[in-house]
């Protein structure tokens, strides 16, 4: 019997302990996965030594998708929601500027109050959540941070002199930027309640510019003069000292998890917030890259190492947005059934990728998607969205483009104006009528709508409009998976036969059979 209880009591400190699993999501600012030897083949990249030893931890994802600038960005990894949901659609400027509002759920919030054990929270860095306004400098506390320590702007105006806000207070900081980050993060982990886990929200203001010379104790500074016409005839060699001195820190970071015993119980989720901006963009093109719906302006590093990863140092190909970090986050943190702190009508996109950490079989999302919109209309604005292969851009001008990502990864060949073979068509509709779906923009994909989304004797579903069964005329067998508007994978298997379907919500929903099939069918 004593056996058996010990036993016992093992496995309550085994779930307990992997419960109270900390979070450190670290952001870097405007940067994407082309300078980074380890996301890509890329042969200019930065020398970042601490991050390649993370990715070796570390679950690298290849598609992943953020907003195409900041504030949007942080909005939707906060509550978990689209722009369109949050107001949240373009950089906040001022006053004026559409803002997070008080009434979202925040995943700082859902970890301080309602996670089943309660976390210590913190963000330091950059909030950019809303303007610098007195009546607004206690948000991030109100909305959940036991410490924020930070500024409010969109970027410093110098790594060397400018005003911190420290839960309400203001100061003047003169302190290398990236160094204050780390110092102030390390600061707060030395006074937290160790009998809680933490949650860390670390947000450099680098590499974003002002591009500029860092300390050259953290980065090597050979042949880089400083001047101001230096900078500005070689915005990528300063952009790339940024990244090394940001690597530097993180390394300074991770030093201290080791040696204070995190490291074993901390998660470590490393992004950027969005693509590269124009003077350091490694494309041809460089207007497509950040502030537009190009996929280079949203494709992000992104990679998660840490306790929860299973099989490390693998590459996934899975589609995920920077908003699915809400429900990842919060499953981290051994909270299962967050969505019943969610309050009613309040529509979360976030879908949780922690089954890919876990190396389970699986997919979370059949598309991703993305936007921008701004208070005064802008040619740049519009809605975006993508699956494994293919990448649709809607502007809101009534202009459309489609690339197939997988031949054509710089986006040169915009299929509309040219040729299209069956799986294109196919394609086409799938993502214009997911985007519509969600959107609720109604279907207006140009010509190649319904009329070419015929059903034909190869996969004959039907009923059609059903209630409860569907069955499929001719090749029954292989891959066959269901989505509802949101793209979320309702059934997944190798037929439809005898699956009940009564259960579902009334609307139209997306019958994917292989890989290039798709069939609307409508539940009423």
């Amino acid at each position: 019997m004593k056996q058996f209880y010990t036993i016992v009591f093992l496995a309550l400190f085994i779930a307990r302990t992997n419960a109270q699993q900390n979070t450190i999501l670290i952001i870097a600012d405007d940067v994407s996965p082309d300078y980074f030897g380890f996301l890509s083949s890329n042969t200019d990249t930065a020398h970042t030594p601490n991050l390649y030893a993370l990715s070796r931890r570390a679950v690298r994802f290849s598609k992943a998708w953020a907003s195409p600038i900041c504030s949007p960005t942080r909005a939707g990894i906060f509550t978990g929601r689209y722009s369109f949901r949050t107001g949240v659609g373009d950089v906040i400027m001022s006053a004026s500027s559409p803002q997070i509002s008080l009434s979202e759920m925040s995943i700082a919030k859902l970890l301080q109050a309602h996670a089943p054990i309660k976390y210590n929270t913190a963000c330091v860095g950059k909030w950019h959540l809303n303007n610098n306004q007195p009546s607004k400098r206690l948000i991030p506390n109100t909305m959940g941070y036991d410490l924020y320590s930070g500024n409010f702007s969109g970027a410093i105006p110098s790594f060397t002199n400018y005003t911190r806000i420290k839960n309400g207070i203001l100061d003047t900081v003169t302190t290398y930027a990236t160094t204050q980050t780390v110092n102030d993060a390390i600061a707060w982990m030395d006074t937290m309640n160790t009998n809680k886990p933490f949650f860390l929200w670390l947000a450099f203001n680098a590499p974003h510019s002002p591009y500029h010379l860092p300390p050259a104790n953290l980065c090597n500074t050979t042949g880089l003069s400083g001047t101001t016409a230096h900078i500005n005839a070689n915005p990528r060699l300063y952009f790339k000292a940024a990244l090394e001195a940001l690597d530097t820190e993180i390394g300074r970071l991770i030093q201290y998890l080791q040696e204070n015993n995190f490291i074993d119980s901390t998660n470590i989720i490393f992004i950027g917030d969005n693509g590269n901006a124009p003077q350091v963009a490694q494309i041809t093109r460089t207007s497509r890259a950040k502030n537009t719906i190009y996929d280079y302006g949203v494709r992000v590093p992104f990679m998660a190492a840490g306790p929860a990863v299973v099989n490390p140092n693998r590459v996934s190909s899975e589609l995920v947005n920077t908003q699915d970090l809400f429900a990842t986050i919060a499953e981290l943190s051994g909270f299962s059934n967050w969505s019943n702190s969610i309050p009613n009508n309040t529509i979360i996109d976030s879908r949780s990728f922690l089954p890919i950490l876990k190396n389970q079989a699986g997919t979370i999302r059949s598309w991703i998607f993305s936007e921008q919109f701004s208070s005064t209309a802008d040619p740049s604005d519009g809605k975006t969205i993508r699956n494994q292969d293919y990448h649709l851009l809607r502007f809101d001008n009534g202009k459309e483009e489609f690339y197939n990502q997988t031949i054509d990864p710089e986006e040169n060949n915009n299929l509309l104006i040219g040729s299209m073979n069956s799986t294109d068509i196919a394609n086409y509709n799938f993502l214009c009528d997911s985007i519509s779906l969600l959107t609720g923009t109604g279907s207006d994909c140009l010509t190649l709508s319904t009329k070419h989304f015929e059903i034909d004797d190869t996969a004959d579903i039907y009923p059609n409009p059903f209630s409860s069964y569907l069955s499929i005329g001719k090749n029954k067998n292989g891959n066959i998976q269901m989505l509802n508007s949101f793209g979320q994978v309702i059934y997944q298997g190798n037929s439809l036969e005898k699956q009940d379907f009564s259960y579902l919500s009334n609307g139209v929903y997306m019958i994917i059979i292989g890989i290039n099939q798709y069939r609307k069918v409508v539940k009423n």
